[in-house]
Formats: C-alpha cells, sequence, structure tokens
C-alpha cells in the first residue's frame, strides 16, 4: 500500500492517524518534532510525509524546507496538517515545497482518501521523461539539464514543468494545471501558473513554453 510518517507534537493525533493507516495496509512510523522527523525520514525512507505546521523547535515550513533540500526526499511527497487555516500559511507551505495541505480536525476516511490521491498522482508522473539537444527533464531523479548545466527547481515549478513537457505539443488548460499540480483541494489563483511559468522561462528559456491566451499553456521547443 505505502509508507507514511506522521509527524506531530500531539500524541492523540499521532495515535489516531497511525491506526487509522495500518487498519488500511499502510506502514506507519511516527515523530513528535521535526527534529525527530529528520531523522525518521531518513532511516525510515517514506513514500508519504504528514507534517504538522505548528511544532516547538523546529515548525513544519523548517522540516519541509530541510527534507526538500537533501536529493534522497526530492519525491518524497509531504502533506502539511494543521490546524491553522490562514491563506498566509498554506502558501508558506507549498512555497517550501508541499504537495498537498489538510486542515484539522481531518476525519479519518477523508484523510485516507487523500493520501491514496496523492499516491495515485506520484505513480502517473514517475515514468515522465523529455530529453532534446537542449533540455532534459528527468521524473524519477528530479533532474533538470538544461544546456548541459543541472538547473535546481523548487518543486511547483519542476511539476509544472513535468506536465507540460509529457505532453508536448499539447495545449493544457489552466483548470487541470492547477488541479494537476497544485491539488483539487488547494485554493491558489490563476497568477499563480503565470509567476511559475515566468520562472521557468528565465531558468530554461522563451523557446518551451507557449501561452495560449484564454486556454493555458502547450509545451514546444521552437528555435525562433
Amino acid at each position: 500500500m505505502g509508507s507514511v510518517l506522521v509527524i506531530d507534537d500531539e500524541k492523540d493525533i499521532l495515535e489516531i492517524i497511525k491506526y487509522n493507516l495500518e487498519k488500511e495496509g499502510f506502514q506507519v512510523d511516527t515523530a513528535s518534532n521535526g527534529i525527530e522527523g529528520i531523522q525518521k525520514a531518513k532511516s525510515f525512507h517514506p513514500d508519504i510525509i504528514l507534517l504538522d505546521v505548528m511544532m516547538p523547535q523546529m515548525d513544519g515550513i523548517e522540516v519541509c524546507e530541510e527534507l526538500r533540500s537533501m536529493n534522497e526526499f526530492k519525491s518524497v511527497l509531504i502533506c502539511f496538517l494543521t490546524a491553522r487555516s490562514e491563506d498566509y500559511s498554506q502558501v508558506a507551505g507549498l512555497d517550501a515545497g508541499a504537495d498537498d495541505y489538510i486542515a484539522k480536525p481531518v476525519k479519518p476516511k477523508v484523510l485516507v482518501s487523500r493520501i491514496k490521491a496523492l499516491l495515485r498522482r506520484k505513480e502517473n508522473y514517475s515514468s515522465q521523461l523529455y530529453q532534446d539537444t537542449g533540455l532534459i527533464i528527468d521524473r524519477d531523479r528530479y533532474l533538470v539539464i538544461h544546456d548541459g548545466k543541472e538547473i535546481q527547481l523548487p518543486r511547483k515549478e519542476f511539476e509544472l514543468l513535468a506536465l507540460l513537457a509529457s505532453k508536448p505539443d499539447m495545449v493544457i488548460e489552466r483548470s487541470t494545471i492547477l488541479d494537476t499540480v497544485w491539488g483539487k483541494d488547494i485554493v491558489v489563483g490563476d497568477r499563480t501558473i503565470d509567476v511559475h511559468v515566468r520562472k521557468l522561462r528565465e531558468k530554461i528559456g522563451e523557446n518551451y513554453i507557449r501561452t495560449v491566451k484564454g486556454v493555458g499553456y502547450k509545451f514546444e521547443h521552437t528555435t525562433s
């Protein structure tokens, strides 16, 4: 089914989540703070990490950023669990490299459903690969090479690029991009896509991503 690491400073929440996930067939390990969570992640190697935002010593945003800085956790799914619902917390979490964001309290069945959906999304991405003479996008290794130089992309920029490159010469609608890269339960504006596309163009050049006004974006390599 998959392995899940739950990092939360509330013992009751750890026990409830662990019980319900194990009942569904997941392998589960837990940690009660961010520092312990990073150590557990290194030894447990989970498929997905459920991470509380508000924790003492090291909060969830810091933990997420630390994990994403390590190559072994570039492709591990990270989902924030928090009682805070302010927009700035969601934005900060996504910018730190999170894949999803779930507000507590959450019903066990809903949580299990969201985790399964995230894992399915990862499976759909896993075989994506694009290569031409100037650009290599390797989904499995979370690697982008442009003109022979490796480029470090924030997670959402990479997800967006991989999605567009998975369907060369096809227009992908903005709604599809939002649902696939940010998730149906994450509320972000259309402007978010535009900003990420602009940053990608700055890093890989203007010739790969074309804007289709009123519809979405298209991946193609032109020489103009």
